[in-house]
Formats: structure tokens, C-alpha cells, sequence
């Protein structure tokens, strides 16, 4: 395990070339969305990232940062479950408002980089995105697929649905579920990669095959090494047209044993290393156009240890999508 032992990586100048070269900046959006789930923490994740050092560390590594603090979201009146899936209204109007000021950020011409909260705010930010660049593509680093639909779901949570409400195959099949109406599918299921999948629900497995959704498993990062799976996503995704990248990137992709503080760990995931080179891979195309950090919970790590464990390894992975670390 690579761990950097300090909270802030702090850089020279002749590390801190490549971050400058490209330029970055950044707008910094806080979304603590819980209702997509239902444990208790993940609203608190946006403060704990910004306390391990990460926005004073983007600003070393060369990034112009503004933080524009966390939104506000509260939960709508008589939030009735719509068939098994819980507080649509709610999420709904979440992932609305940060639709629109993820939206406001790409228009200022800043990167956006979204802390979450829950996986579902997903919704939220890929499609203020897309309002601005109408032709990027997804790259998802997740355990899980979270293409689930309102039908398919096993559980009702929202955090397992976000990829279904946004692809434009799904939306002839798609309910109208209280809360979205305002929301227009964005992505074509050809511009999606998933890495890093492990834990996949029976439905989930039907639409990715139907669609014919790239995706590498932990098995294949395993199989192939992540360098190869790199080349490939990039080879998928660009070998025609060069499209902005949202970075959406789930902390349970990475190995419980480096990220235990968060709702759903699986057993097998990501190395630290294979994590930030993925994430230097992402920066390297120059195509960064967005992020989201989701799922980590500081109130699920047993220990102390386990908690700054998983906010610095979530935060290593942010600054080497922003070449702020050279290692």
C-alpha cells in the first residue's frame, strides 16, 4: 500500500510542471446528498475531503481553485416511495439543483469537481454537464454498475440507479418518476466505461449486455493490468472523436482495506496504485472536463485510521486527475 504519509502533497517546481502546463480550473461544488441511501454520513464527506488538505494542495499543484461551499438540499414534504424506490421527490429536486449549478461551473469555463455524498447525485451532475457539453462520455469507477432501473431495483435506493435515468436507449422504457420530470436523458450508451466492477445485480447485467455498455471487471483489471485497460478505455472512448470526460469515480471502487469508511465495500477492488493511475491516465488526456468523488461515509469507519484512509485515498485520487501528484 502507497499511502502518502502527509495531508498535503506539497510540490517543487519542477514537479508541479505538468499540472501547470494544463491550466486547470477549477470550480469545487460540495452535494451533501444522503437520500439515495440510507446510512448516515456521506452528507458530512464534502467537509472531510476539504480538511485532509485537498483544496490548498490543488492550488500548490498549479489549479486556479474557487470553492463555491456545499449546496443545500432539504427533504420534499410527503416523499412517498414510487412503487420500490425511495424518496424520488427528494433526490429528484437534489439532483436538480445541482444539475444547475454544475451547469453554472462548466459555463464559467471551470472544471467542475462535484464532493459528494450518495451516488445518485450523479444525476445531478452529469447532466449539467451535458446542458453544456452535449457530446462528452462517462468513464465510472464503481464496485457496482448503478444502471439499476425503478423496475429492477432490489432495493428502492437511488444511489443503484443513477446510470439508468441518464441513457437515452432506456428512455422509451423509463417510468415517470415523481421528482425528474425536469430531467432529459444525456448519455448515449456508447460513451460510458465502467472499471472496476465486481458486485453487478442480475438486471444490471441485461441492460449492460443489451446495450452493449463497455466495462472492464476487477477481473479483467486483474487479468489484463490496469495500464492495458487504460489504453483500451481511451481507444474505446476516443478513437474517432475527442469528447470531454466526466471522471465519476465511487470510493468503494477502490479495496475495502484501503477504503473501509464508506455504505456498500466489496472485497477485491482497486489498489491504491491502480486507483491514481487510472486517475493520471484521466488527467494525461487533457480532456478532463468534470469529476465526482462519492460514497465517502466518515461515520462508518470503525477506527480513526480507517477514516483517513479512505478521505486521503479519495482525495489522492482528485489530485492525480489534476497532475498534483507526480509520483
Amino acid at each position: 500500500m502507497m499511502l502518502f504519509a502527509k495531508s498535503v502533497v506539497l510540490l517543487n517546481r519542477g514537479t508541479s510542471l505538468m499540472s501547470k502546463r494544463f491550466n486547470h480550473r477549477l470550480g469545487i461544488l460540495g452535494a451533501p446528498l444522503s437520500r439515495g441511501q440510507g446510512k448516515k454520513g456521506v452528507e458530512v464527506a464534502p467537509a472531510a475531503l476539504r480538511k485532509s488538505g485537498l483544496v490548498k494542495a490543488l492550488r500548490i499543484g498549479g489549479c486556479d481553485v474557487k470553492d463555491y461551499g456545499d449546496l443545500k438540499f432539504e427533504d420534499e414534504p410527503e416523499d412517498q416511495p414510487f412503487g420500490t424506490v425511495k424518496m424520488p421527490r427528494t433526490v429528484g429536486r437534489a439532483n436538480e439543483k445541482l444539475s444547475q449549478a454544475v451547469n453554472k461551473v462548466k459555463a464559467s469555463g471551470q472544471i467542475c469537481l462535484t464532493l459528494g455524498g450518495d451516488h445518485s447525485l450523479a444525476i445531478g451532475s452529469i447532466s449539467g454537464h451535458a446542458a453544456f457539453h452535449s457530446d462528452l462520455c462517462v468513464v465510472w469507477v464503481d464496485a457496482h454498475a448503478d444502471i439499476n432501473t425503478p423496475s429492477t431495483t432490489p432495493t428502492g435506493n437511488l444511489h443503484g440507479q443513477p446510470v439508468s435515468f441518464l441513457i437515452k436507449e432506456l428512455k422509451a422504457e423509463f417510468p415517470a418518476v415523481p421528482g425528474f420530470s425536469w430531467l432529459e436523458p444525456c448519455l448515449s450508451a456508447k460513451d460510458i466505461v465502467y472499471v472496476g466492477l465486481r458486485d453487478v445485480d442480475p438486471g444490471e447485467k441485461d441492460i449492460i449486455k443489451k446495450l452493449g455498455i463497455k466495462f472492464f471487471s476487477m477481473a479483467d483489471v486483474n487479468r489484463m493490468g490496469i495500464h492495458k485497460v487504460m489504453e483500451l478505455t481511451n481507444e474505446y472512448l476516443f478513437s474517432r472523436v475527442k469528447k470531454p470526460i466526466h471522471l465519476s469515480f465511487d470510493i468503494d471502487g477502490f479495496d475495502p482495506v484501503l477504503a473501509p469508511a464508506t455504505g456498500t465495500p466489496v472485497e477485491a477492488g482497486l489498489t491504491y496504485e491502480q486507483g491514481v493511475f487510472l486517475a493520471k491516465e484521466i488527467h494525461n488526456t487533457g480532456l478532463l472536463s468534470a469529476i465526482d468523488l462519492v460514497e465517502v461515509n466518515p461515520l462508518l469507519g470503525k477506527t480513526q485510521e480507517d477514516i483517513a484512509s479512505t478521505v486521503n485515498t479519495g482525495r489522492d485520487v482528485i489530485l492525480k486527475a489534476f497532475g498534483c501528484i507526480q509520483k
